[in-house]
């Protein structure tokens, strides 16, 4: 018998109506389990543990991945994988911390959660827990878990987690990886898809990092941007690196101002890397004209990787490991950048 390991810590998926005001309201952990049978019914060992109180997912921050990871951490000898229930509006950028903070993961930690309540009649609640518990406790026919990497499950599809998105705040299919398939899909039978999971090498201990640096910044560029207002966040006290958003294949106007802020900002250590607007397609630097002066004044090219995986991937490496941020950015940790 598998054990899986549930940690809540809130979003939707753990409201209820609250019988007096018909409020929604998060669920303690005995009420979730009233409306969550199922859990305690199959083939599978399934243990809970909650924050206290339950936090909303645009609460989350380093601290709160810590406390997660952590809890993998401690309890990873004890399970043979691990679910985490979170609020959709975050869940992306968790579940990419969390690949970056678990080093040589070797069992499931599955995310997931819901756009209906588990309250609600009509809720996505169940068939998302009870498949992704399902996927955490899987394993071949050596006893090996069959997908050991950091994951979100929602509706009928599990993503690797640093490939992933928040696409829709209305359909059941909350979440997408534009730039990497599928690792299973589940309908009457879960089919999973091994040779596009990435394996940590089986030999290697479990490490966890949880030093971050907060001191980065997003710069989305769009038509008509001017000056001051680049200036004033390259400028920021402290920061240390920023993702530019760019057009189309990672290119940007060809003002001389641009340049000359982009450089002096490299030129003061701070890293500056370069992520396409568009949810499909890659960074290819020098392709065009127009992303020439972005070489030239040492920014660096993201590739085809997520918003939400760069900036926690930044953020950990400043924090770990500052003096070889730059050189760290620019290494595939987990699969979560193809890398020409």
């Amino acid at each position: 018998m598998s054990k899986v390991l549930l940690i809540s810590t809130g979003g939707t998926i753990t409201m209820v109506r609250d019988a007096a005001t018909q409020a929604l309201v998060p669920a303690d952990i005995e009420t979730f389990k009233a409306y969550m049978p199922e859990l305690f019914a199959g083939n599978m060992q399934v243990n809970i543990q909650a924050f206290s109180p339950l936090i909303d997912s645009s609460d989350v921050n380093p601290d709160c991945w810590v406390r997660m990871a952590r809890m993998v951490y401690d309890h990873y000898d004890e399970y043979d994988g691990f679910v985490i229930l979170h609020g959709t509006d975050t869940m992306s950028y968790s579940a990419s911390a969390l690949s970056f903070m678990l080093e040589n993961l070797s069992k499931p930690v599955v995310f997931t959660g819901s756009q209906l309540p588990v309250g609600v009649l009509r809720s996505d609640a169940k068939e998302n827990l009870l498949t992704a518990i399902e996927i955490a406790g899987a394993k071949d026919e050596e006893g090996n878990a069959i997908v050991p990497e950091v994951t979100i499950y929602f509706e009928d599809r599990l993503f690797r987690a640093n490939r992933t998105t928040k696409r829709n705040a209305e359909h059941f299919s909350a979440f997408n990886s534009y730039n990497y398939p599928a690792l299973a899909k589940a309908g009457v039978h879960i089919t999973y898809q091994p040779h596009l999971v990435h394996y940590s090498d089986p030999e290697a201990p479990l490490r966890l990092h949880t030093s971050f640096d907060t001191n980065v910044a997003v710069l989305k560029l769009f038509p008509g941007i001017q000056q001051p207002v680049v200036r004033a966040l390259l400028r920021t006290r402290g920061l240390k690196g920023v993702v530019l958003e760019t057009f189309g294949a990672g290119n940007a106007p060809t003002d001389k101002w641009l340049y000359k802020e982009l450089k002096t900002a490299v030129d003061n250590g701070i890293i500056i890397v370069n992520k396409t607007q568009c949810n499909t397609g890659s960074v290819e630097m020098g392709l065009y004209a127009v992303s020439l002066n972005l070489m030239k004044a040492g920014v660096l090219s993201g590739y085809d990787i997520t918003t939400e995986a760069l900036l926690t991937k930044m953020m950990l490496v400043l924090g770990e490991q500052p003096e070889k941020a730059k050189e760290l950015i620019m290494k595939d940790f987990c699969g979560e950048v193809t890398i020409d």
